[in-house]
């Protein structure tokens, strides 16, 4: 998987960064807790959320059972209503296959609707290699682009960033992209708005290629579906000759129907609207209506690798409603950035590790960007137990052992820095077997509790750094059990009842 930020450090370094962020951790705060109080209002209106959670949730599963039929049904589909299909294993193709049909076209300007699968192969720095210039039209995305920076959150991919900002962006950066910002320009939302609708309109109207993403794709009809609340999709996506959707496969759903559920489920987990304003949905080409050629390229980049593992795979159901990132104790605190990928919180945390695999430190740290507290999986809409992943995941850092890489089974070296950590659970394990032992051990804790020290020495002086060491009882509870319940005391009137 392409798409690591250079030179970001393993997340706890990254994230003690960003908490020092004074500015950062209140647009953070501001932002992410409105979006989580509208939404919680949103899903409160229906009454059968649950059964909508559980239907996408058998829904996803189903299609990644029958992912490679379901694959070959959307490209005959596709196929036959006019467009081409190309399969990409890994970024590299999938940046070949698109820098290829671009200058097939002759032009070297290209207009984009938000993908963050094109994020994820580092589309854009490709396209720029072979002097193609992508400019990117959603207004969140925009910012990130004129500001050189990268996006940190699914939805909101500037959320770091507040209204005096972008208007110091807009006003820096504007000219050297297109038209300049007007004269002026406040921090008002709406002069904001009005900006970048008249920077953006100029490449609508000039752009022969659009290159899009997809929120879903349906097997039985060959159609693809984006939701956005903007319009500058329903602009990419009708108004370019050429049309280049670049589509991770996991985003496939078997039959028409299926959309039913996730057209509830994924604006009220999003945004918080009923509704996405915009629901735009294309199948091949049509004479005479919106692209005279369409291009549907299919990613995987590590997603079979994923779907080889019984409970990672679960990761591939995400619809990247971001409502996990929402609730995040640790994204709220971190930003999307110290995760070092496109896809940052709760869900970057499981997925990414599993698309790129464990071995760099930023990697190897993910699973461990996290409390465990589950409010991600309460708020799924697709029911992904996150805090199992993520343990799931952990477990592959310390001990190593069988993955899927690139379809070939690979056995795992344990990650470096885990030594004592492996000793510690051997030692556990060995105790835990070993009942006598394991009362001895409690014992002598019990009379010795006086001495115990107030931090761990060695590698858990990292844990109790910033946790409290948990007092010792004066007495274990076997031995307590055994006072107070053991075979020669029985309570007053109990006499001759049955056990």
């Amino acid at each position: 998987m392409s798409g690591t930020f250079v030179g970001m450090p393993a997340f706890p370094e990254a994230a003690h960064r960003a908490v020092g962020d004074r500015t950062l951790r209140g647009n953070l705060r501001h932002a992410t807790h409105t979006i989580r109080a509208k939404r919680a209002r949103a899903v409160a209106e229906l009454s059968d959320w649950a059964a909508l959670r559980e239907a996408g949730r058998q829904i996803k599963d189903h299609a990644l059972r029958h992912l490679e039929r379901c694959l070959v049904q959307l490209e005959d589909a596709v196929t036959a209503a006019g467009g081409v299909v190309h399969w990409a294993a890994d970024a590299e193709e999938a940046n070949r296959i698109v820098t290829g049909l671009v200058k097939a076209t002759g032009e070297s300007e290209v207009v984009k609707v938000k993908s963050m699968a094109t994020q994820e192969i580092g589309l854009n720095e490709a396209l720029e290699a072979a002097g193609i210039r992508a400019y990117e039209t959603d207004l969140a995305e925009l910012i990130v682009q004129l500001g050189q920076d990268r996006p940190s959150h699914i939805l909101v991919p500037a959320i770091h960033r507040n209204r005096g900002e972008i208007r110091d962006i807009f006003r820096s950066e504007m000219g050297a992209w297109g038209r300049p910002a007007p004269e002026g320009l406040t921090d008002q939302p709406a002069e904001l708005a009005e900006a970048s609708r008249l920077h953006l309109r100029e490449k609508f109207l000039r752009a022969k290629v659009g290159i899009s993403g997809a929120n879903f794709m349906v097997a039985e009809t060959g159609t693809l579906v984006v939701v956005e609340s903007e319009g500058n999709g329903r602009m990419c996506l009708t108004l370019p000759e050429t049309l280049i959707s670049v589509v991770g496969i996991e985003k496939i759903v078997p039959t028409w129907q299926d959309l039913e559920v996730f057209l509830q489920t994924l604006p009220r987990s999003s945004t918080a609207e009923r509704m996405n304003p915009y629901t735009s949905m294309w199948t091949g080409t049509t004479d005479g209506d919106g692209p005279d050629t369409f291009h549907l390229v299919l990613l995987d980049n590590g997603r079979t690798d994923t779907l080889a593992d019984p409970v990672g795979r679960q990761a591939l159901r995400c619809i990247r409603c971001s409502a996990c990132l929402n609730v995040c104790p640790v994204y709220e605190r971190a930003g999307g950035h110290a995760y070092g990928s496109v896809y940052p919180g709760p869900i970057g945390a499981i997925l990414t590790p599993q698309l790129r695999g464990v071995q760099s430190p930023i990697d190897a740290s993910l699973p461990y960007a996290s409390s465990l507290c589950g409010a991600c999986y309460e708020v799924c809409p697709v029911a992904i137990d996150i805090p199992e992943v993520l343990v799931h995941l952990r477990e592959r850092v310390v001990q190593g052992g069988p993955v899927t890489r690139n379809g070939a089974k690979v056995i795992l070296k344990p990650a470096k820095g885990h030594a004592a950590e492996r000793a510690a659970m051997r030692a556990a394990r060995w105790v835990l077997g070993h009942p006598g032992a394991l009362r001895t051990g409690q014992r002598l804790a019990s009379r010795a509790r006086r001495y115990r020290p107030r931090t761990l020495p060695g590698p858990g002086r990292a844990w109790t750094a910033s946790r409290d060491l948990p007092a010792l009882p004066a007495e274990p509870f076997r031995d307590w059990w055994q006072r107070t319940h053991g075979e020669n005391h029985r309570p007053a009137g109990t006499e001759g009842n049955a056990t």
